[in-house]
């Protein structure tokens, strides 16, 4: 009995030994993955003709909210603009804005959001009343959209304060959202583009390391 006893907590303790191990493998795969993987960016369209760090199109245009919004190129404003293009039935937009709301008070001093989208100002008008909407400037304009070269929805565009375009995409989900801004303050067009003359600097700085 105590023989059997013994052997059962030998046995006991080898199979919480394996499980550690293979606890400790499964972290350290984790870590090798979450090197390897680049955060996801919004998603940027390669065939347009606007350029990042060039001048954007210029607009000037009445608010839904009130007021008018000036944009593009021919402007110099205190912040940088983000604009967001979205549709009053667009699931995906209506997921976004609390995110969007949540962006534009964290980054206030020094961002400012501008919602965009085109079709019938009296159905964007209740929009913005139901998803209280009313403190930031909305702006219907189908030129706005064909000036930014916008395909699909959500989009985002951030715009500088001299109005150069800094990073735009698709924006399907908060790390796409984010990214815009992150790429902000990473000082790059994008947090891919970051990431790829990050990692090729520090593979060419230990190539140089094991070369010397």
């Amino acid at each position: 009995m105590i023989n059997a006893l013994i052997i059962s907590n030998i046995i006991s303790w080898l199979a919480i030994v394996a499980l550690f191990i293979v606890v400790l493998a499964l972290v350290r795969q984790i870590g090798l993955l979450h090197e390897r993987i680049s955060p996801v960016g919004a998603l940027s369209i390669d065939k347009q003709k606007l350029k990042l760090g060039e001048a954007a199109p210029s607009f000037t245009l009445p608010s839904l909210t009130g007021g008018t919004i000036a944009l593009g190129g021919d402007f110099n404003k205190p912040k940088s603009t983000l604009v967001f293009f979205l549709s009053d039935t667009c699931p995906v937009c209506k997921t976004l804005l609390p995110v969007l709301k949540s962006v534009a008070r964290r980054e206030s001093d020094w961002l400012e959001l501008v919602l965009a989208s085109d079709g019938d100002e009296n159905g964007h008008k209740e929009f913005i009343a139901r998803e209280n909407l009313q403190d930031f400037p909305y702006v219907v304009s189908t030129e706005l959209g064909m000036g930014f070269e916008v395909g699909k929805l959500p989009y985002g565009v951030l715009l500088d304060e001299s109005g150069n375009l800094t990073s735009h995409g698709l924006v399907n989900t908060r790390e796409h959202l984010e990214s815009l801004i992150e790429a902000k303050h990473l000082g790059a067009p994008t947090v891919q583009t970051y990431y790829v003359e990050k990692n090729s600097a520090e593979k060419n700085s230990a190539e140089q390391t094991a070369s010397a």
